[in-house]
């Protein structure tokens, strides 16, 4: 999403706790509607995801963020926009024997990134040192910090340290987010500000809670198991939920009715079709997955037409690829587009490439009076992925890119029409002054960027 979005405020919130398989896009949509004021996402390994490509799935109106082997690892939409939080794993429990680790970690993420970042951390041996280490997580410049009042080694069945978290809330200046009183005190959504209260905490985040029923952060009270699992299957089918997850956050909210005659049937099912068929959501099914094949067919027929941008955060798309054959002239579009900036007295684009770490592909952005453009697709060099990027921009400005067949209506073919004409021998021929200005674009490039691209 834009870097210009609204920041994220942790202060008297509800949350959603970062859960590995629950917390993907159905469950996080699905405590929004109930009234999470910020979900956080399943905790994602940083290796992993710094080897997946950031695509837009124009059919589900997504974000993908899509690993080599083709799984999708994060799926997120318009909808949780400036209150998803993406939780990035570095196996934060181990880490908590190394703070100096912690801390060159937190500080390089505060630095790096234009949004804000919080740290989920459990609960040292001793008050003291709990204490110390959260005001050094503090001074790195974190936005909030939330708290699993729970030793290292302690689990769910252990009673939750809410004197700690008190302590910790007590001590530091940012918000304080308790967790981890899903098991003996949060069971409705009122228990989530008894919880609060007790620990002193500005903030809480749901687990276990949310993950046998979300309805928990509904204040007007939970509704049925049964009717909550049939609106997550909805949101699964909607955003094409892999089958495995869609069961694996089934069963937990089926708890100890797994065994139940819906609950083989549940385990049973292979795809999100024959799970709707045990809830009967099949017409639901068929609906919507017509509704996609109709959005597929429409995507599909505009991107057979060339001149049909697609406006992807504050960046202006389109489905181009530079095929040199078709450019047999002279001037490239990356020619024509310089040409019009220096004939309307315009600042010279600018292009900024990455490039794909998993198959080295390159992608460009070019910046021209003040708006950002980009193909969609990926291509082989640098210099082609330029000159999709500049062909993009011109299209959208209605201006001539050198395409064979194309009607000379541009910059280049009226400047050489008119000096022929004029013939005055203190004007340039055409030819020398576009090789001038080709010597002078290799002496003096464009500002150009390329960094490793890993997304």
């Amino acid at each position: 999403w834009s870097k210009n979005s609204i920041s994220l405020c942790f202060r008297n919130v509800n949350a959603l706790a970062p859960m590995v398989r629950v917390g993907t896009l159905p469950t996080r949509l699905l405590s929004l509607d109930y009234g999470a004021d910020i979900v956080y996402s399943e905790e994602l390994i940083d290796i992993k995801m710094a080897q997946c490509q950031r695509v837009v799935n124009e059919v589900l109106e997504t974000v993908d963020f899509v690993a080599p082997d083709e799984r999708v690892m994060f799926r997120t939409c318009e909808k949780e926009k400036d209150r998803v939080v993406f939780q990035m794993g570095g196996m934060g429990a181990a880490l908590l024997s190394d703070p100096d680790k912690i801390e060159a970690i937190l500080r390089t993420l505060v630095k790096g990134v234009s949004k804000p970042v919080t740290c989920k951390i459990r609960i040292l041996p001793t008050l003291e040192d709990t204490v110390s280490l959260v005001k050094r997580i503090e001074n790195t410049g974190v936005a909030a910090i939330a708290v699993h009042g729970r030793l290292k080694d302690e689990r769910p069945r252990h009673p939750v340290h809410c004197d700690f978290i008190q302590a910790i809330a007590e001590a530091v200046s940012i918000p304080v987010i308790a967790n981890g009183g899903s098991l003996d005190r949060v069971k409705a959504h009122a228990d989530i500000e008894e919880f609060r209260k007790v620990t002193g905490a500005s903030s809480v985040m749901v687990a276990r809670a949310a993950m046998w029923n979300p309805s928990v952060f509904r204040s007007q009270g939970l509704l049925s198991v049964e009717e909550v699992m049939e609106e997550y299957l909805k949101y699964a089918i909607r955003y094409d939920n892999h089958a495995f997850n869609t069961k694996y956050c089934l069963c937990q909210m089926l708890r100890d009715k797994v065994e139940s005659p819906l609950g083989k049937q549940l385990k049973s099912a292979q795809t999100n079709k024959e799970i709707c068929e045990g809830y009967g959501l099949q017409e639901y099914y068929k609906k919507t997955q017509a509704e996609l094949q109709a959005r597929r067919e429409a995507i599909q027929t505009n991107h057979n037409h060339p001149n049909q941008p697609v406006l992807d955060g504050d960046v202006t798309t389109m489905h181009v690829k530079f095929e040199r054959r078709e450019y047999p002239g002279e001037f490239s579009p990356k020619m024509f587009l310089l040409e019009w900036s220096r004939k309307e007295n315009l600042e010279q684009p600018r292009y900024e490439t990455v490039q794909r770490s998993q198959d080295r592909a390159f992608q460009s952005m070019v910046t021209m009076t003040g708006k950002k453009y980009r193909s969609t697709l990926w291509e082989k060099s640098k210099k082609y992925a330029e000159q999709a990027s500049a062909i993009v921009c011109l299209r959208v400005l209605g201006l001539p890119e050198g395409r064979a067949g194309e009607e000379y209506s541009g910059l280049v073919g009226k400047r050489k029409r008119e000096e022929k004409s004029n013939e005055t021998p203190d004007e340039e021929d055409t030819t020398t002054y576009f090789g001038a200005r080709k010597r002078h674009l290799s002496e003096n490039p464009e500002k150009q960027r390329v960094t490793n691209y890993s997304k």
